[in-house]
């Protein structure tokens, strides 16, 4: 699912929940590329409380660094000129299960291509297991332990499932083989399937191929960008499933997807987004359970 073109109306504050729309009083069209003014400040909001006593998103704002995997913080980023995001903050703990979701046009992609180094970078900061990635090469990001599934051309159509896993360590000088056999331990269509072409494979099997290459270098957080998209309904769960079972194994997890209701459902905690701002953070049960969370977001 891209990031379509926002529309200009934004969601009224809300009375429970962690609801972060104090961050911003200013109307502004992300996708558009046109920039409004900066809406209200760090310090106003982290005087913001929850009603129901959840931690509110600017608390979350303000945790240490140190404390987290992956700590986004004030980040302003799109591309060329373009901005898309606007003093986004965002935690993921070590082996913690993340979820970011929101309408089109919300700037969610744009997170998790920034955070791989994609995007022209703008303000604030990346840090990644203690240390500043912001502005940092895919291949620099990838080599400290960050993987990455993109939602689009996430396999070479040409060559084998076996060739692809080889190419998701490229860095090192062997394939390592205890990765691959794990690889193919926990998606055994691929190791059914290691002479095929790539390109030849359904929409499901592309997609474990896309996971099984970025775990290839075991990395401590993998980024998947829309991983039930194009899917068969029936491969949803599965693929769902796959997923716990890699975090469950140790990898913390980051993931934008449109299935909003079943994401956070799995997830350890949640953000919604909305054109390129922070709005709600809580955790996944809690996301599921607020009344404007759901009105707003999930349909009712």
């Amino acid at each position: 699912m891209s990031e379509s073109e926002p529309t200009d109306e934004r969601p009224a504050n809300a009375g429970a929940g962690t609801d972060t729309n104090e961050k911003r009083n200013a109307t502004t069209d992300t996708d558009t590329g046109t920039d409004g003014t900066e809406g209200t400040s760090k310090e106003e909001t982290a005087a913001a409380t929850d009603d129901r006593g959840a931690r509110s998103a600017a608390e979350t704002a303000q945790m240490d660094a140190a404390e987290s995997l992956l700590a986004v913080r004030d980040l302003d980023a799109g591309y060329s000129d373009l901005r898309i995001l606007y003093d986004v903050f965002l935690d993921v703990a070590d082996g913690e299960y993340v979820t970011i979701v929101g309408p089109n046009g919300a700037g969610k992609s744009t997170v998790m291509k920034s955070v791989f180094g994609l995007t022209t970078y703008m303000g604030g900061s990346i840090t990644f297991a203690g240390t500043d990635i912001t502005g940092r090469s895919p291949e620099d990001i990838i080599h400290r332990g960050i993987g990455y599934v993109p939602q689009n051309d996430n396999v070479f159509t040409s060559l084998s499932v076996a060739e692809n896993l080889a190419m998701g360590a490229y860095i090192l000088e062997d394939v390592p083989e205890e990765a691959l056999r794990e690889v193919y331990e926990r998606f055994p269509i691929l190791d059914e399937r290691r002479e095929q072409k790539a390109g030849t494979m359904s929409g499901g099997q592309r997609q474990m191929l896309a996971m099984g290459r970025a775990l290839m270098l075991e990395p401590d957080l993998l980024l998947l960008d829309e991983p039930s998209a194009g899917l068969a309904p029936d491969l949803v769960e599965e693929m769902f499933d796959k997923i716990d079972e890699i975090n469950e194994a140790g990898t913390a997890i980051l993931m934008v997807e449109q299935n909003a209701k079943e994401a956070l459902r799995r997830c350890d905690r949640g953000y919604v987004f909305v054109q390129g701002h922070n709005r709600f953070v809580d955790s996944g049960q809690a996301l599921l359970e607020d009344e404007e969370v759901r009105r707003e977001f999930l349909g009712g």
